[in-house]
C-alpha cells in the first residue's frame, strides 16, 4: 500500500487482526505508514492517548514499580528491567539516573503517546508509547508480571488526552544522512584543537554543533590519535571478550528523543541470523550487526584521562550503538578495557595508513 493514499483505521486494525504475530514496526512498513499511525488507528480499540509530557510521566512513573524501558533505533534495540528511579526533569533535556533504568530523555521529540493493551489469550500486555514528529518510537514502557496496574491506570488517567481520535498527523521523514556534504572544506586543525582541549565528554556535542559536523564526519577527520576505524566485526569481538572475562562496560542505544544505557558485565551472547543478542536477565540487546558500515575507536580528553568508546555507525551515517567501559565519574578508565580496545581488529585502510 504505497500508491500515496491513506490507509484507512478500520483497515489498519483489519491488517493487525490477520497477522497478529507480526510486530509493530514490520506491520507499519508493511502499511508504508508510521508506528505511531498504526498505534493510533486502535485509539477505542485497545489504545489511548495520553499526553506526551515527560515531567508528569516521569513524577508519576516510580509508582508502577519493575517495568520493561525499550528503546531502540532502525539497528538496535536496548532493553532494560527495573523501576523508573530518580527521576531528572529539565525542559531541554530530562534524565532518568536509576541503577537498572539510566536514561537520557529529550522532550522536544516527545510528540505523540499512547496507552496500548493487548490481549494475548487471557493475559493483557500493557505499555506506555510515545513517538517524535516524524511517527518513530522514541521510548516505550512495558509493564511486567510485577508491575502494579492501578498506578499505572492511574498515570493514564492523570495523562489522558482530550483527543482520542483514530488518526495521527505525521511529519515527512528527514532525507536520510541529511547532514553537511562530505565536499565542504572543514578546519581539521580547529577540529583536533578542540578536541585536545576538551575536559569533559559532553564539551563534544558543543563542538560538533559550533563546526556544523555530524559525529561520524568529525571522527573521520580528526586524526587516527584520536579516532582509529576498526574492522566491521570488531563490535562481536569486543562483545564476546567483555563477557568472556566479566568486564563492566557501558552500553548507549539512542533514539532521537532518548538514550538508553546499561552498566556492568554481559554475558549471555546468542547470534540469531543477522542479530547479535545479549539475553541477560535485566538486560536484553538486539543488534543487527550486518548494518554495521563502520566502526571506530575513538578517544575523548577528560579530566581524569582520556576515555575510549566503540562506535558502530550504518550506511547513512548515523550512530547505531555506542560502547564504553564502566568507570565512575572522577576515576581513571580501566586499564582492562583500554587493552580490550587496543587488541581488536583494525580496519585495513588504517593499517594501509
Amino acid at each position: 500500500m504505497n500508491d500515496g493514499t491513506k490507509t484507512a483505521p478500520a483497515d489498519i486494525r483489519r491488517m493487525r487482526i490477520d497477522n497478529p504475530k507480526l510486530r509493530e514496526r514490520d506491520l507499519a512498513e508493511q502499511l508504508a505508514i508510521t508506528e505511531a499511525e498504526l498505534i493510533a488507528a486502535h485509539c477505542g480499540h485497545g489504545a489511548r492517548r495520553i499526553d506526551a509530557d515527560l515531567d508528569r510521566l516521569l513524577a508519576g512513573l516510580g509508582a508502577l514499580g519493575e517495568v520493561m524501558a525499550l528503546t531502540r533505533n532502525q539497528s538496535a534495540v536496548h532493553e532494560k528491567i527495573g523501576p523508573y528511579d530518580k527521576p531528572v526533569p529539565g525542559k531541554h533535556a530530562a534524565m532518568l539516573l536509576g541503577k537498572e533504568i539510566d536514561l537520557r530523555l529529550f522532550p522536544r521529540h516527545f510528540v505523540h503517546g499512547f496507552a496500548v493493551e493487548k490481549r494475548d489469550g487471557s493475559e493483557v500486555r500493557r505499555s506506555l508509547q510515545f513517538f517524535d514528529a516524524h511517527g518513530d518510537a522514541v521510548h516505550k514502557i512495558h509493564l511486567r508480571a510485577a508491575s502494579d496496574v492501578n498506578a499505572y491506570e492511574a498515570l493514564v488517567a492523570t495523562l489522558s488526552s482530550a483527543d482520542q481520535s483514530d488518526t495521527v498527523a505525521v511529519e515527512p521523514q528527514p532525507a536520510a544522512g541529511a547532514a553537511e556534504p562530505a565536499s565542504d572544506p572543514v578546519d581539521t586543525d580547529a577540529l583536533r584543537t578542540r578536541w585536545a582541549d576538551m575536559r569533559d565528554v559532553h564539551q563534544f556535542v558543543g563542538i560538533l554543533r559550533d563546526m556544523k559536523l555530524t559525529r561520524r564526519r568529525a571522527v573521520e577527520l580528526v586524526g587516527r590519535d584520536f579516532a582509529c576505524r576498526l574492522g566491521n566485526e570488531a563490535v562481536a569481538a569486543m562483545m564476546h571478550e567483555a563477557a568472556r572475562t566479566a568486564l563492566p562496560i557501558m552500553c548507549f542505544v539512542g533514539s532521537r528523543g532518548c538514550i538508553q544505557i546499561h552498566s556492568g558485565p554481559i554475558r549471555t551472547l546468542k547470534q540469531m541470523g543477522p542479530w547479535l543478542n545479549v539475553m541477560d536477565p535485566g538486560f536484553h540487546l538486539h543488534l543487527r550487526t550486518d548494518r554495521i558500515c563502520d566502526v571506530w575507536a575513538v578517544k575523548k580528553p577528560t579530566k581524569d584521562g582520556h576515555v575510549t568508546s566503540i562506535e558502530a555507525y550504518d550506511a547513512a551515517g548515523s550512530l547505531i550503538i555506542q560502547f564504553f567501559g564502566q568507570r565512575e565519574e572522577g576515576t581513571e578508565e580501566r586499564g582492562e578495557w583500554r587493552s580490550l580496545v587496543a587488541g581488536l581488529p583494525v580496519h585495513a585502510q588504517s593499517t594501509a595508513a
